[in-house]
Order: structure tokens, then C-alpha cells, then sequence
């Protein structure tokens, strides 16, 4: 099994960085396997509405998009982190995080997933809301832990200093461990994943 870890902060060894370094060695423990992959600092285009990924299931931008998405045909669990920005992940989390889930999100479906964020003080609680809205509308189990999944730093160091932080991050990996190998016994014993429909309306009668 495999967790994948997105970094979405420009600074690839960072406050979001550590957060996530320290999920990914809870799910170490569990013999689950992991990959960190930042974001970086260079610009990432949004997403045009140009809907050619409806026919190839690919980003018409070939970039880091197209990268996730190939790599979660592999991978069992999902943990994006983001530095807060006025109260928002970064612009650059969400360009990545529109265009994935717009063009790969049948990769992501039913797959657990879970967000992480990184503030010297506030705004928190507003950019993980922001960051499930991504899983809840793909049928995604949201791994949740002992608070809300968040560390509060202005440096690596003083994020390692969040005692409180590093255990919510601690228990989240546990928690993803537990339920992806939940899912694997599930499927081991015929318990397949619901196929669902959805109607989408406009509110006109």
C-alpha cells in the first residue's frame, strides 16, 4: 500500500514539509510506503474549462497535474498539505487541485484522503474547509485525527516545537494506515465499493 503526499507550499523543506514528514513516518511504522512530492515555486497554470480532459482523461497541460494523476493509479491514500495564504491554501494547491480532480478525479474515487495545513496563527479551519470540499465531492473518506489537522510554526523548527501539532499528525498517519488496511480486508472478503448516480440539476424546474 501507498500513501502519496503533496506539499503544496512553495518552500519544498518547510513548516507544510515537516507536518507532512511526520505523517509519512507514522505510516512508516505501519509498513505503508510513501512519497512527498512538492509543489515548488514555479507558477502552475489554473484550469480553462477547455474540457479536453473529458476524452483523455489527462490535463491538456502537461505539467505536475498529469504527474499526480498518473501516480494515483497507484496509490491508495491521498494527504495534500498547504501553507496558509489570508486564510486559503495557496493559489497553487488549488490550481492543481481543480485541474486533478476535473480531469483525473475517477484515480481518487473512494480512495482515502486527507488535508493538512501549516499557519504561523489563524486561518486554519477556513483552508481545510476549502481543501475536503476536493474529497467529499468524489466519494472520498475523509481520515480524520485528534484535532483539527494543523501545526502553527513561522520555521521548521518551531513547527517541531508544536507538540500538540506533531501528535495530530502522528495519529492522522495511524488513522490512514488503519483504514486503508480496513479497505483491504474489505476487499479481500467481497465488499465491493458502491456505484453510485448522480443527477446534476440546475434548480429549474
Amino acid at each position: 500500500m501507498k500513501v502519496l503526499l503533496v506539499n503544496g507550499s512553495p518552500h519544498p523543506k518547510g513548516c507544510t514539509y515537516t507536518a507532512l514528514d511526520h505523517i509519512a513516518g507514522a505510516l512508516h511504522e505501519e509498513n505503508i510506503e510513501t512519497e512527498i512530492m512538492s509543489l515548488g515555486a514555479k507558477p502552475i497554470q489554473d484550469c480553462i474549462a477547455c474540457g479536453k480532459c473529458k476524452t483523455t482523461g489527462l490535463c491538456v497541460f502537461n505539467d505536475v497535474v498529469n504527474e499526480i494523476i498518473e501516480k494515483a493509479k497507484e496509490c491508495d491514500g491521498f494527504i495534500f498539505g498547504s501553507a496558509v495564504h489570508y486564510s486559503h491554501p495557496t493559489g497553487k494547491l488549488l490550481n492543481v487541485l481543480s485541474r486533478v480532480f476535473y480531469a483525473g478525479g475517477k484515480e481518487f474515487k473512494h480512495k482515502p484522503a486527507s488535508s493538512v495545513v501549516s499557519a504561523r496563527r489563524a486561518g486554519t479551519s477556513s483552508s481545510l474547509d476549502v481543501i475536503n470540499k476536493y474529497f467529499t465531492i468524489n466519494e472520498m473518506p475523509v481520515v480524520s485525527s485528534t484535532y483539527w489537522n494543523q501545526v502553527h510554526g513561522h520555521t521548521p523548527e518551531e513547527v517541531l516545537q508544536d507538540e500538540e501539532g506533531m501528535d495530530v499528525m502522528y495519529a492522522l498517519g495511524k488513522n490512514m494506515a488503519w483504514l486503508l488496511k480496513c479497505i483491504e480486508v474489505g476487499k479481500a472478503n467481497g465488499i465491493d465499493t458502491p456505484v453510485n448516480k448522480k443527477r446534476g440539476t440546475n434548480f429549474i424546474r
